[in-house]
């Protein structure tokens, strides 16, 4: 490849730029008029304004994007995450102007986009799902019936959702109805597909989600695990590579699980395969996500591969070079996803100017940003600033060095979750890593504000 067009914003395509860089690859960036003065709209061999502010007359516009890549003659896409990332016409509309999508095809896109008949797919390959309806349920009556059958408590989930939007916990057939309604209308709003399924709610478990990559020659390979249960309203917080619960053996089990449920998609490229996990450690699927994820660097710490590069040359036809037998996981790694959010308020959205910016560093730390001082947050997109890594040779290394890269970090001029990082990191919970998906939950319940 020759160039790419970065189809997103932020940090994730100041990643991919510095991939390409390394490559030896050109890049050009298509911002917003609220992203000109953006990171990666300055590093980019060539930027394009694609549009006003707002993400649907922007990020979202399919048909600008394609304009540009045309005007610039670039070889290929790279969606990162979010905007079109996961959109199977965006995908679909690269390939018809003979333009590389660095992703799996439309029709894989759309196979496993679809929740429902994502675990139709994995089932048939013998991974297990959570118990749950037969596909989507059409009507209030349909929809009690199967929530009857799976057993209370339930989670009414959208077949097109994601980060947390179009769920909703129903702990009895009073609550159920009323639920079941919120679910549809948030998928609706969000989604344009208002569908919904039922699932079991599995109290208290892990999230644990399994790096794939596959290449179009026949290789599934899995990258380990992240543990992501420190979530907030299923908004993943803070990501760690290895889980301190998953042992060698349930390493091998999920992994084969993560593989084949890849291998049932026919899937390429980079991808990753969520699980939920239970005290006893019985695992089941709940979805495969399309893109690389927003925590992918604590996967490339652990196993010294970069992925960005990884995907760029299976979009190019190469083979894998490795071996499932030969990836290493020798390291421990953990990211905090540091956004401009008040903690003290509820996590209110605190855009605007940043008045200084100072990065931690030093040895086992990693810093994934697009800011800098002066630097004016848009109230237009989501809030992440960055992602804190933070790496060692063990566990304890890793937590000691985000504990000194937190209280290193300085961000003045809007609120962050800086703060409610530190706080979990002194937490004596978090620390011995017996968390579940209600741990953040009950740590705000029993933490002060004044923490924050």
């Amino acid at each position: 490849m020759q160039k790419i067009l970065i189809a997103n914003r932020g940090e994730i395509a100041l990643r991919i730029v510095r991939a390409c860089n390394e490559l030896g690859i050109k890049t050009l960036a298509v911002y917003s008029e609220a992203d000109v003065e953006s990171l990666h709209v300055q590093l980019a061999d060539e930027a394009i304004c694609i549009g006003p502010a707002p993400s649907k007359e922007s990020y979202l516009r399919v048909d600008r994007i394609i304009s540009a890549a045309e005007i610039a003659d670039v070889d290929a896409i790279h969606p990162g995450y979010g905007f079109l990332a996961e959109n199977a016409d965006f995908a679909e509309q690269c390939a018809s102007s003979n333009i590389k999508f660095i992703g799996p095809s439309a029709s894989v896109i759309r196979q496993m986009g679809d929740k429902a008949i994502a675990k139709s797919t994995v089932q048939k390959a013998g991974v297990r799902t959570v118990p749950g309806s037969d596909g989507p349920v059409e009507t209030e009556a349909e929809a009690l019936k199967a929530a009857k059958k799976v057993g209370y408590p339930v989670i009414i989930k959208a077949v097109a959702g994601g980060g947390g939007r179009g769920m909703r916990i129903a702990h009895n057939d009073i609550s159920f109805a009323k639920e079941f309604h919120i679910a549809r209308h948030e998928a609706e709003q969000v989604f344009g597909n208002g569908s919904v399924y039922i699932e079991h709610y599995i109290q208290n478990p892990r999230h644990i989600e399994f790096q794939i990559l596959a290449d179009h020659h026949g290789k599934i390979l899995h990258l380990g695990e992240r543990d992501c249960s420190i979530q907030r309203r299923h908004q993943k917080l803070i990501e760690e590579a290895p889980s301190p619960f998953v042992t060698p053996d349930l390493r091998k089990k999920m992994g084969r699980a993560a593989v084949k449920a890849a291998s049932a998609a026919g899937y390429e490229n980079a991808g990753t395969v969520e699980f939920l996990v239970d005290e006893k450690g019985d695992f089941f699927f709940i979805e495969m996500n399309t893109r690389i994820q927003v925590e992918h660097p604590v996967t490339e710490e652990v196993t010294d591969i970069d992925l960005i590069k990884k995907q760029i040359g299976i979009a190019s036809g190469e083979h894998l070079q490795i071996d499932q037998k030969n990836i290493q996981f020798n390291r421990h790694a953990i990211e905090c996803r540091i956004n401009a959010e008040d903690p003290a308020r509820n996590f209110a959205p605190s855009p605007g100017t940043i008045d200084l910016y100072y990065a931690p560093g030093g040895h086992g730390v990693r810093v994934d940003s697009h800011v800098y001082g002066g630097y004016t947050i848009p109230p237009y997109y989501d809030s992440m600033i960055g992602k804190l890594i933070a790496y060692g040779s063990e566990r304890k290394t890793a937590l000691s060095r985000m504990n000194r890269a937190l209280n290193e970090y300085i961000i003045r001029g809007v609120k962050t979750t800086i703060p409610f990082h530190r706080a979990i990191l002194r937490d004596p919970v978090f620390r011995s890593g017996n968390i579940t998906t209600s741990y953040v939950q009950e740590f705000m319940s029993r933490a002060s504000s004044d923490l924050f």
